[in-house]
């Protein structure tokens, strides 16, 4: 296995878990209008329940990405490859319907540089997951 896509992976998946978990736990626990200070434009509009919905979506790609790195890399389960690039996969997609979302509403101009990189990051961790085993 080479070190450096393994080590390449571990940081990629770990700012990325970082970035959506602060994310996703910020729209599952603050007010809709606390959202909307912070400049959530975008929940003014969206219902409650789909924002909270996003929120864990968030949560659960996040956990994703580090659980299943641990339990590829220490534990060695093979079934947790497959498991790793769905969630990568998942945040990277959840990247592109924000930037829909902000394209449709003219903010785009404004959030690209967050919405391209935040989407790069995941989609390269997702490719680093998926090459891991590959890399021998």
């Amino acid at each position: 296995m080479n070190i450096a896509i393994v080590i390449a992976a571990w940081l990629f998946a770990l700012a990325n878990a970082f970035v959506f978990f602060k994310a996703g736990t910020f729209k599952l626990t603050a007010p809709i209008a606390k959202l909307l200070e912070a400049g959530f434009g975008w929940v003014e509009k969206t219902p409650a329940p789909v924002v909270r919905l996003i929120a864990l979506l968030e949560l659960v790609g996040a956990a994703g990405l580090i659980l299943a790195r641990i339990a590829q890399d220490f534990f060695r389960y093979d079934w947790a490859q497959p498991w790793g690039v769905a969630a990568g996969a998942g945040l990277a997609l959840t990247m592109l319907v924000a930037a829909w979302v902000h394209i449709a509403r003219g903010e785009f101009k404004y959030t690209w540089k967050n919405n391209v990189g935040i989407f790069a990051a995941a989609a390269i961790a997702t490719v680093l997951f998926a090459l891991v085993n590959y890399a021998a």
